[in-house]
């Protein structure tokens, strides 16, 4: 029988929401290059089309179909010329994102999976080329989003844009994180700064709404407006150690500086595209700070309220059933054309919101590519 985390564990792994409730309203860190948001002029930028290359996810359909719901088209990867070769999966996203308005194109990666060998294997049999990236973005501190970035960049950093920009979230992007409860914590990685720029790499800071690359956008830090809830995840462990880890004093009260608490993500932003006559396309790689936050997040900073997909990891995996029923109900609300679960979003994400919303559910597979927009 399959275990389910009961009702107590679920709400223990929440009652941190309230610790945190200060800290959400964090004012803009030192260095940030971005724009301001929503009243205060956000310039959200509008596509004609947007393909979504899924990379890697968490499993791979050798007999994948090609479908269409609400006018969003979904192929599968191309076969391997070599029988020998195969796409593979592994627990971890990585996005590649193309994008077009009129004659100007525009590519961004969003997210490197958990390993570089992996995410190598895939982009060689899907083809992409990363000479054309114009953008890199990573969604959130953990490292099945980031594991594959140092690889990804040893290899490839030759021949992307000499000023290519990282686009972060908040400054906990760089906090150490562990796994597990206390005093049976394993370790579970850190963003580290100085191999970025060992790699000339410098992060952009986008815990406020920027613009990518003229034709995407990040919500900037999501604020936390509906039922969701953060669900039991990591740790993170404030302060820097041997020049690793994150600055405390740009963002939180000093006594945090050594802390170890259960994760809130208060770095963590989606990232939205609006497609012309469309709406809101919004990517979310994890969705720890909410998937309905989120997309209320993109609807505010970019003044558009139709929501024409919602894209990504939901982290809804570990959820119990009254939540998730509650969750879906919330995302039937927003009206979405499609909806397109990944990773960590859960096979009782996918069975609740095909009960709930059947004719919107769209799933993807390794390799597939969806595309929006003329």
């Amino acid at each position: 029988m399959k275990k389910r985390i009961d009702r107590r564990q679920f709400l223990v792994g929440t009652t941190h929401a309230a610790v945190w409730a200060g800290v959400s309203g964090v004012t803009a860190l030192a260095g940030l290059a971005t724009r301001p948001a929503g009243a205060a002029g956000l310039d959200t930028p509008t596509v004609d089309r947007l393909s979504i290359r899924v990379l890697v996810d968490s499993s791979y359909d050798l007999f994948f179909r090609p479908n269409t719901v609400s006018g969003v088209a979904i192929t599968p990867a191309p076969r391997a010329a070599d029988f020998r070769r195969s796409l593979h999966n592994e627990w971890g996203l990585s996005l590649w994102l193309e994008s077009q308005r009129a004659s100007e194109a525009r590519t961004i990666m969003l997210d490197y999976g958990y390993s570089q060998n992996v995410l190598y294997n895939n982009m060689e049999l899907l083809g992409v080329d990363p000479a054309r990236l114009d953008a890199l973005i990573v969604s959130h501190g953990h490292y099945d989003h980031f594991g594959g970035l140092m690889g990804f960049l040893d290899k490839y950093r030759a021949v992307l844009p000499a000023g290519v920009k990282l686009y972060a979230g908040g400054e906990d992007n760089f906090c150490h994180r562990l796994n597990g409860a206390p005093g049976q914590f394993s370790d579970f990685g850190t963003l580290d700064r100085r191999e970025l720029a060992a790699r000339n790499i410098t992060p952009v800071l986008a815990d406020k709404p920027a613009v990518v690359a003229n034709h995407a956008f990040t919500t900037g830090q999501i604020k936390r407006r509906s039922i969701e809830r953060v669900l039991p995840n990591t740790h993170v462990e404030f302060g820097m150690k041997n020049g690793v880890g994150c600055d405390v004093g740009q963002y939180l009260s000093a006594d945090m500086a050594g802390k170890t608490v259960p994760d809130e993500h208060l770095h963590e932003h989606a990232t939205c595209f609006n497609v012309k006559d469309k709406g809101l396309v919004v990517i979310s790689s994890c969705g720890h700070a909410g998937i309905v936050n989120s997309v209320r997040q993109a609807q505010e900073v970019s003044g558009i309220e139709r929501v024409h997909a919602i894209v990504g990891g939901f982290h809804l995996g570990p959820a119990p059933a009254d939540y998730l029923a509650e969750v879906v109900s919330e995302i039937r609300k927003l009206k979405p054309d499609v909806l397109i679960p990944m990773h960590c979003s859960g096979l009782n994400f996918v069975q609740e919101a095909r009960r709930q919303m059947p004719e919107n559910v769209l799933v993807t597979t390794t390799g597939s590519r969806i595309t929006l927009g003329a």
